[in-house]
């Protein structure tokens, strides 16, 4: 058996086959792809690895892998499109239904030694186990994600992008174009952060507004819509057992990784109505935990599942705001 690479001395990864998931495979039995040793550096470790290239289909755009083998077996993500394997979901769904912390580093020299020990985890593995535990995931939360999964693959996503040039009415290929001419959709075409940082936010589950707008649809269907008040930083548990502050504090942090400690200004614990007030430092945090929370279909605090709603302005309050907003 060939000894262990040390990939802070080697830095580089070579493999056979790409990991990929249905939709960006194809729907040709027969895909052939080209292969490229050290083609391009991985989009997240910084490390270079071997490239793949193919069709996937007649009418589709060419694809390629853009992280690599390692870093996707790490998140149990697609080399291409980063959307989880199992649900064809964002990674930033799938982690607040299941309550899943990230915690790779995002630092240059931590990644290279986290990355190291998470790939001789693997190799030492049969079946080849990642970081994740699938038979610790929240029950509700997995039901959850069954429901947004799309049946059969999406292959509308490999189609060519829209032709910029056809948009300015300058495009002179016609026919011949590989770009799709038409008029796309509102927001399809807005100009982001660039490719390389929308990438690491997809693949690390953060900021991503594809994720936020499904988050924010769950959690309108669930009865929790933002309310318009933007002075409302507060969530309501219900139907709560007998329990203390550090109950509920342990149970948030655990079902909303994303929220930390210090985001979370006060936890009040009513005993006589078995309930809880928790206020946030700020609203875009609060909003953040609520669609957390409706997607893993409430809170398990000391054994039994609370209802969460969001608080209600004090009286007096609301029209002050509305009156500073107007003005």
């Amino acid at each position: 058996m060939p000894p262990k690479h040390d990939i802070n001395k080697v830095g580089s990864e070579s493999s056979d086959f790409p990991v990929l998931c249905e939709t960006c495979l194809g729907p040709n039995p027969y895909v052939r792809m080209t292969k490229q040793e050290f083609g391009h550096e991985c989009k997240i470790c910084n490390r270079p690895f071997t490239v793949f290239k193919w069709n996937p289909g007649e009418g589709g755009r060419f694809k390629k892998t853009e992280i690599c083998t390692t870093c996707a077996k790490i998140k149990g993500v697609c080399q291409t499109c980063l959307l989880d394997l199992e649900f064809g979901l964002p990674v930033q769904v799938r982690d607040a239904a299941l309550g899943r912390k990230n915690q790779a580093p995002t630092s240059d020299i931590n990644k290279q030694y986290y990355i190291q020990n998470l790939e001789a985890q693997m190799e030492d593995s049969a079946d080849g186990v990642t970081s994740f535990d699938s038979a610790a995931a929240n029950a509700a939360g997995r039901e959850m994600l069954k429901n947004m999964a799309r049946n059969d693959p999406y292959y509308k996503r490999n189609r060519p992008h829209i032709c910029s040039f056809f948009l300015k009415g300058e495009c002179k290929r016609g026919a011949e174009c590989p770009f799709r001419h038409e008029t796309p959709k509102e927001g399809e075409t807005s100009k982001g952060k660039n490719q390389q940082q929308s990438v690491q936010d997809r693949y690390y589950g953060r900021n991503d507004p594809v994720a936020g707008k499904m988050l924010r649809q769950v959690a309108e269907s669930k009865g929790l819509k933002a309310p318009e008040d933007k002075s409302i930083t507060t969530l309501l548990f219900l139907g709560l057992p007998s329990c203390t502050e550090s109950d509920v504090r342990t149970a948030l942090n655990f079902t909303v990784p994303a929220v930390k400690p210090d985001q979370i200004r006060s936890v009040s614990v009513v005993e006589s109505t078995h309930c809880a007030f928790i206020n946030f430092t700020d609203r875009a945090i609060a909003e953040r935990a609520a669609e957390a929370l409706s997607a893993a279909d409430g809170i398990e605090v000391s054994g039994k599942r609370a209802k969460v709603v969001w608080g209600r302005a004090r009286k007096g309050k609301a029209p002050a705001a509305a009156a500073a907003a107007a003005a």
